[in-house]
C-alpha cells in the first residue's frame, strides 16, 4: 500500500500548476513556466520520498494550454530531458503517479467538440507520463461523464468514443472513477465491461450513491477489474463527509478513527490510497501512521 495526496504541497513554497492569462501566451513566457512547475514537481517528490509518500497525483497544469490551439510550441522536445530525469526519479523511489484532468473531460458527451477537446486533453496528460517513461500502472483517471437523460445510451456512447476515438496510448492508462451523484460503482463495472478500463474506487462518493454495496465488498469488486501486470493493483480515493457540508464535500482533515476503521473493514486488501482531504500532506502523514500502525504497509 502506498498514501499521497493530489497536486498541491502545502509544506513547500512552490506550485507545479503556475499558469499566465491566455491573452499573455508567448512561447517565452510558456518555457519559463513550465520550467519552474517541473523544478516544484521535484521538490514535491523529493519531500514525498523523505516522508515516505509515495503515491502522488501529478497536476494538470504542469503545461498550461498545452491542449489549446494556441500552443504550438514543441515542449515535448524542448524539456524531454527535465521529463526523463523525473521519471526516473519516480521509478528508482518506487513511486505511483496518476493525473485528474478536470471536469471538462467527458467523453460521452453528445457535444463533439466537448469530446474532441476531451480526447486531446487526455492526450496531452498521457504524454507527460510516456515523456517520463511510467509504465501503465501510472494512470489517468476521469469521471464516467453525464445521464443526459438516458445513462444507458450514455455509457454505450462513452464505450463508442474509447474504442473508436482514443489513441492506444490513452487507452493503456484510462480509468474511470464513481462519482458523488451518476455513475455509482456498478454503472463503472457496465463502463469495465463494455472496454476493460479499470475503476478507481472512491469511498466518499460510494457512500453518497451506490446499490446497496457493503464497503469492503465494493473495494473488492473495483480491485477486480485491475489486471496487476497491465494496471498494478488498485488505486482509490479516500475522504469523508464534511460536517455540516453539502453531501460529498471532502473534510478539511483526515479522521484518524475513521481512516483506521476503514483500513480494518478492508483489511487483506491491497490497494494504493490517494487522500482527497484539504489539508494536503498533513493529512497524508497521519494516514501513514494509522497504517503503519495496523502493518498495512
Amino acid at each position: 500500500m502506498k498514501i499521497g495526496y493530489p497536486c498541491i504541497n502545502q509544506s513547500l513554497d512552490c506550485t507545479s500548476s503556475r499558469t499566465f492569462r491566455l491573452a499573455s501566451y508567448s512561447e517565452e513566457r510558456l518555457i519559463e513556466t513550465v520550467a519552474m512547475n517541473l523544478a516544484c514537481l521535484q521538490r514535491i517528490l523529493e519531500y514525498n520520498v523523505k516522508h515516505g509518500l509515495l503515491f502522488l497525483r501529478m497536476t494538470s497544469g504542469l503545461v498550461p494550454f498545452a491542449s489549446h490551439e494556441i500552443n504550438q510550441y514543441n515542449w515535448q522536445e524542448h524539456f524531454k530531458a527535465e521529463f526523463q530525469q523525473l521519471g526516473k526519479y519516480i521509478k528508482a523511489n518506487h513511486m505511483r503517479i496518476s493525473m485528474h484532468p478536470d471536469q471538462f473531460v467527458v467523453l460521452n458527451s453528445p457535444n463533439p467538440n466537448t469530446v474532441k477537446n476531451s480526447i486531446a486533453e487526455l492526450v496531452y496528460q498521457g504524454s507527460i507520463m510516456d515523456l517520463m517513461e511510467l509504465d501503465t500502472t501510472a494512470k489517468l483517471q476521469i469521471h464516467g461523464g453525464g445521464a443526459y437523460g438516458d445513462k444507458g445510451s450514455a455509457i454505450d456512447r462513452f464505450a463508442e468514443v474509447y474504442h473508436t476515438m482514443l489513441p492506444d496510448a490513452v487507452k493503456a492508462r484510462l480509468c474511470v472513477e464513481n462519482d458523488d451523484r451518476t455513475y455509482t460503482l456498478l454503472d463503472c463495472l457496465r463502463l469495465h465491461e463494455l472496454t476493460g478500463i479499470p475503476i478507481i474506487f472512491d469511498n466518499l462518493h460510494h457512500e453518497c450513491v451506490n446499490n446497496g454495496e457493503p464497503m469492503r465488498e465494493a473495494v473488492e469488486i473495483a480491485a477486480s477489474t485491475w489486471e496487476p501486470d497491465r494496471d498494478g493493483i488498485l488505486m482509490m480515493d479516500y475522504s469523508a463527509q464534511a460536517p455540516a457540508e453539502r453531501k460529498g464535500k471532502h473534510v478539511q482533515s483526515i479522521s484518524e478513527q475513521l481512516f483506521h476503521d476503514f483500513l480494518a473493514e478492508t483489511e487483506g486488501l491491497d490497494m494504493d490510497i490517494m487522500l482527497e482531504i484539504k489539508d494536503k500532506e498533513a493529512s497524508a502523514l497521519k494516514a501513514l501512521e494509522v497504517a503503519k500502525a495496523l502493518d498495512r504497509l
